[in-house]
């Protein structure tokens, strides 16, 4: 017997801003490769089981809510992850160093005055020659969706504790 027929489902979500967080039951907290997903049986941060059950693929973001087929909702949390933190000497330095992370097509969670990637001793070694200060972290990690149509967009303030 499938037991997903018995499980609690998330069916719709709602984007940061658009539900009452206040009215979340409880939290699933993902990290980013875990966030992109149609159907995936999860557990909620009080350890309950529940059934992402939804129409596509969707990315998910921190702060967004998942109407469940009941009625109720659960918050979305990004949970840290190991990244990459790059700091430049300032305003136009990051911004280059922005450009060369763009043009090598890579994943990047953009702040005011740090940019976020994957760890990569590459791509690491390349920063440090450019001048960029370099830090491994834990962080949660909400790159930017792509120009055309990407899905992995920020919200207001989405996963950036260093803005609030």
């Amino acid at each position: 017997m499938d037991d997903s027929a018995l499980l609690d489902r998330a069916v719709a979500v709602a984007r940061h801003g658009d539900w009452p967080p206040d009215q979340a039951s409880d939290s699933v907290t993902l990290p980013f490769d875990l966030r992109h997903r149609r159907r995936i049986r999860l557990t909620t941060d009080r350890g309950a089981a529940l059934l992402l059950d939804l129409e596509h693929a969707t990315a998910l973001s921190e702060g967004d809510g998942l109407r469940l087929q009941t009625g109720g909702w659960i918050a979305v949390r990004a949970a840290p992850e190991t990244v990459l933190e790059v700091r430049g000497r300032d305003a136009l330095h990051l911004m280059r160093l922005a450009w060369h992370l763009g043009n090598r097509h890579l994943a990047c969670d953009i702040g005011n005055d740090r940019l976020l990637i994957r760890p990569d001793p590459v791509i690491a070694d390349m920063l440090g020659g450019l001048g960029a200060f370099v830090t491994e972290i834990e962080a949660p990690f909400q790159p930017e969706g792509g120009a055309y149509g990407g899905s992995h967009g920020h919200h207001a303030g989405a996963g950036h504790a260093d803005e609030h």
